[in-house]
């Protein structure tokens, strides 16, 4: 929702490092362990990991939009997170293996059409 040629504003200095899992992939994992004998604590993620300043320089390549990422003080939590999928590689030979960009990009299509079709609704 940035106007092209704004800001988007990042607590702390965004070298905080987190990894995300495309949701369709959250699912598909989640499916495959109930229906496995495997029983036990396993993670589901991506151990993609990416800076939350790069992950908002993504964004704004995907938007095509010049934004500036502006850095503001506030809390910015544990400074590294990451999944380890080894468990769930070897109790069901598989793994999460979609490249973070592919989902944002999916997702910033599907955010962009809802808010569309929102502004479309109120202009009626």
């Amino acid at each position: 929702m940035a106007e092209d040629g704004g800001e988007i504003e990042i607590w702390g200095d965004g070298q905080q490092t987190r990894s995300f899992l495309y949701i369709d992939e959250c699912v598909e994992g989640i499916l495959r362990l109930t229906r496995s004998e495997f029983e036990g604590p396993v993670n589901i993620g991506s151990d993609e990991m990416i800076a939350i300043n790069d992950l908002a320089k993504m964004v704004v390549e995907i938007s095509g939009k010049d934004l500036t990422v502006c850095n503001i003080p506030g809390p910015v939590g544990v400074r590294g997170r990451n999944s380890d999928n080894a468990l769930i590689e070897q109790k069901l030979a598989w793994r999460p293996n979609a490249p973070l960009r592919a989902g944002m990009e999916r997702v910033y299509d599907w955010i962009s059409l809802e808010i569309s079709k929102r502004h479309n609704l109120g202009s009626l």
